[in-house]
C-alpha cells in the first residue's frame, strides 16, 4: 500500500470511530510506525509500505480507535520541549501543566539575595509531589541548575518511568526520587517550594473527563475522592510543615475547585491564582508565613 493511501484509509477510519482530530491522529501513528517526522510524509506519498509496516501501523490504529492514547501507543509525550516516555502509569503530561513550571520560575527569581539565593553551597530546594512521569521535577531541572531537586509519588511503577526519563535527560543526579504517600518521610521545613501537580478532579465530575482519560489514564492520578478536594486538602497542611518560613506552595489546579481551594489557604500570604490560555484557573501559589 502506498503511504498515501495508508494515510488516507487511516483518516478515514479514525473519523468513523470518532477520534477527535483524525488526520493528526494518523499522521502522529504513521510517523512512529515509520520512524520519520512528517516532512517525510508530504515528501513521500508514493512510498510503498512492505508488509510489516502496514501491520504495525493498523495495529497502533487499532488501538487509537478503542480509545488508547496516542501518547501510549508511542510512549512519547513532549513537555516544556522535552521529549518523556510515558506509560500507562503514568498521567499524560499536558501543556496547562507548563503553568507550573512558569509560576516557580517566576517566584525563584523573585528570591532575595543573600541567606537564600539559589548557590551551589546553599540551593533552592523543591520538591515535586506526585511527579508521575517526572515531567515537572525534570523541567525545573533544566531551568534551575543550581535547584536541589527532589520527587515523590505513591506509585513504584511511575517512579520506574520518572526515573528513567531523568536518566535519559541527565539529571538524574540532581533529582532525588522517593516512594510514599505526599510528603510522608521527607524533611520538615526544609523546601522553598513544594509544587504538586496533585488529583484533582471528584467523582461527580466523571462524566465531564474525556472516555479515554477515565478509561485508559491511572484513576488515582485524575480522581481525588467525591469533591475532588481530597487530597489537596491532605497536602497543603503537609507543605505547610515541609517548607520554609516565606516559601511557596504551587498547586495545579480546575476552575472547579479554585473558589474552594482559596478558604483552605486562608492563612497563607499572597495567594495568587493563574489562568491558562483559555482563562480557566489552572495555578494556585502560596507563601507560608
Amino acid at each position: 500500500m502506498l503511504l498515501k493511501d495508508a494515510l488516507n484509509s487511516a483518516v478515514d477510519r479514525l473519523s468513523a470511530a470518532h477520534v477527535g482530530s483524525p488526520r493528526m491522529n494518523a499522521e502522529l501513528l504513521l510517523m512512529f510506525t515509520l520512524g520519520r517526522d512528517r516532512a517525510y510524509l508530504f515528501a513521500h506519498p508514493e512510498y510503498e509500505l512492505p508488509a510489516d509496516e502496514q501491520a504495525r501501523y493498523q495495529d497502533a490504529l487499532a488501538q487509537r480507535a478503542r480509545g488508547v492514547p496516542a501518547q501510549y501507543i508511542t510512549g512519547h509525550q513532549e513537555f516544556w520541549g522535552i521529549d518523556l516516555i510515558v506509560t500507562p502509569a503514568v498521567l499524560i503530561p499536558r501543556p496547562e501543566t507548563e503553568h507550573v513550571i512558569e509560576t516557580v520560575m517566576q517566584l525563584a527569581k523573585a528570591i532575595p539575595s543573600g541567606s537564600r539565593a539559589s548557590s551551589p553551597s546553599n540551593p533552592t530546594r523543591i520538591v515535586d509531589v506526585g511527579t508521575g512521569s517526572g515531567c515537572i521535577a525534570i523541567a525545573l531541572a533544566s531551568e534551575l541548575p543550581q535547584a536541589q531537586i527532589h520527587a515523590s509519588d505513591i506509585s513504584p511503577a511511575a517512579l520506574e518511568v520518572a526515573q528513567a526519563n531523568a536518566a535519559r535527560h541527565q539529571c538524574e543526579s540532581r533529582i532525588r526520587f522517593h516512594q510514599g504517600d505526599l510528603l510522608q518521610g521527607l524533611n520538615p521545613a526544609n523546601f522553598d517550594f513544594v509544587v504538586s501537580n496533585p488529583p484533582y478532579v471528584g467523582e461527580s465530575e466523571a462524566d465531564q473527563v474525556q472516555l479515554e482519560v477515565r478509561k485508559f489514564e491511572p484513576r488515582n492520578a485524575v480522581f481525588a475522592g467525591p469533591t475532588g478536594l481530597e487530597i489537596i486538602e491532605h497536602l497543603i497542611p503537609q507543605a505547610h510543615s515541609s517548607l520554609k518560613p516565606g516559601g511557596w506552595l504551587v498547586l495545579e489546579i480546575s476552575g472547579t475547585i479554585a473558589d474552594r481551594v482559596r478558604p483552605l489557604l486562608g492563612q497563607w500570604k499572597h495567594l495568587q491564582i493563574t489562568n491558562d490560555l483559555q482563562g480557566i484557573p489552572r495555578v494556585a501559589a502560596a507563601q507560608k508565613p
